[in-house]
This record gives C-alpha cells, sequence and structure tokens, in this order.
C-alpha cells in the first residue's frame, strides 16, 4: 500500500478554515489592487499546500461523480466498488472529497486497505469531507482544485453527475485534446447516463466543430474490469 504522506506543518485557522466566500468576492468583478494581490497570494499559499500534501500520491487515479447519490443506488455501489478494485490494483483513489460517488470510491479504497485521498470544497450541498478519507486537502477555489484533481493522477474516471462532474469531464478531456496533458485514460462509466454525451459529440463532428480523432479521447464500459485493463495498459 502507498505510504499515506505527511501533512506539512501550516499556521493555526489559516487553511483549517477557508473563506467560503473568497471567490465569489473574487469574481466579483473589479476590485482594488491590494485586494487583487491578497487573493493571488492566498491562490498561490493554497496551491503550494496542495503540492505539499499531494505530491507523493504514487499512482494515482481521480474519480469524478455527483455529490447526490447515496449509498444503495447503482451508481454509489459501483463507485464504491470500483474504488475498492483500484485500491487492490495499488492505485491511489482521489476524489472531491464530498459525499455520493466521491464518498462511494473514498470508501471502497479505505475498506480494501488502499490510500484514500479527497479534495475538498465548501458549497451549498458539500459542506464536509467524506468519513472515509485517509487525507483531504480543502480549497477555497474552484480551478485550484481541479488542477488538484488533474496534477497528479495518471488516469479519470467519470461517473455521472451534474454540471461539476460535467465540468471536470470535458476540462479534463480539453486538456488532453489540446496535448496540456498526456493521453491518460478517461474513462466514462454509468454508460446510460451519457448517451447524450454520445450524441452531442457525434453531432459536433458532423458540424464540423471537433474532428474525427476526437473520438477516442474517452471510453465508456460499465465493467470495471475493462476499466483497470485501460489504466494499466496506459502505465
Amino acid at each position: 500500500m502507498t505510504e499515506v504522506p505527511k501533512l506539512p506543518e501550516i499556521p493555526a485557522g489559516y487553511y483549517q478554515d477557508p473563506l467560503p466566500e473568497a471567490e465569489a468576492l473574487f469574481l466579483r468583478g473589479k476590485r482594488d489592487h491590494d485586494e487583487e494581490l491578497a487573493t493571488a497570494g492566498r491562490v498561490f499559499l493554497e496551491l503550494v499546500r496542495g503540492f505539499s500534501i499531494l505530491g507523493e500520491l504514487g499512482k494515482c487515479v481521480t474519480v469524478f461523480g455527483s455529490a447526490r447519490f447515496s449509498e444503495g443506488h447503482r451508481y454509489y455501489e459501483l463507485a464504491r466498488q470500483l474504488g475498492r478494485r483500484l485500491a487492490e490494483e495499488g492505485y491511489t483513489v482521489l476524489t472531491g472529497g464530498g459525499p455520493g460517488i466521491m464518498e462511494a470510491a473514498n470508501r471502497g479504497a479505505k475498506e480494501a486497505g488502499g490510500l484514500s485521498i479527497g479534495c475538498n470544497i465548501r458549497l451549498p450541498r458539500e459542506q464536509e469531507p467524506n468519513p472515509y478519507l485517509d487525507r483531504f486537502v480543502e480549497f477555497e477555489y474552484f480551478f485550484v482544485r481541479k488542477v488538484m484533481l488533474v496534477k497528479y493522477s495518471q488516469g479519470f474516471i467519470t461517473m455521472p453527475g451534474g454540471y461539476g462532474t460535467m465540468d471536470e469531464l470535458f476540462e479534463t478531456m480539453t486538456l488532453i485534446q489540446t496535448k496540456k496533458i498526456q493521453r491518460f485514460p478517461l474513462i466514462a462509466m454509468g454508460s446510460d447516463f451519457w448517451l447524450n454525451m454520445v450524441s452531442m459529440r457525434d453531432a459536433a463532428i458532423a458540424g464540423g466543430t471537433i474532428s474525427d480523432s476526437d473520438l477516442d479521447l474517452y471510453e465508456l464500459t460499465d465493467d470495471i474490469d475493462e476499466a483497470l485493463r485501460l489504466l494499466a495498459a496506459a502505465q
């Protein structure tokens, strides 16, 4: 099992209590120069803390998915089984750290004795990290959190979800398409949920807005063995 990284020393209270309104204030519009510099400083320190905590995870897979599926739902149980199998294969499981699919993947990894990590953010429906994390980082800024969810992973598995999950999926796909990151496996599970995305992709190809070569930017499967094979083939 991958060794759990040691948390760095941090000034008391600074990161343990992120300001939930910080990003909204930042994105509101023009502010005084000093306020913008202060925000830049907080973003920089948030990045540094993420680097310190997540930089030694070993081989890692990020699992994206909705916060709104509860235990017993078929997508929750699929994500839990997936997390368990990933851990058994030696992968660190990294999620957004919240409930639902994220909790399920972390839970499966934890139950299998693997390393379970979360990158949490405070939202109205996602206030607290789930209880199945060996380590978590709590962020003020969505874009910093997304950097961390992508930077340290050698594969990405997207389960069904809402706007946040689709944002993560399409941003990761764009980074692969534009060669900003390596062509790591990007796997969508819960295939019935993603049928509309396939139709949208085909319409984009027909309209000339993406290329035929973009057809294989992601794989669609509900078979965990197949997902693991795709991950292993890319190592």
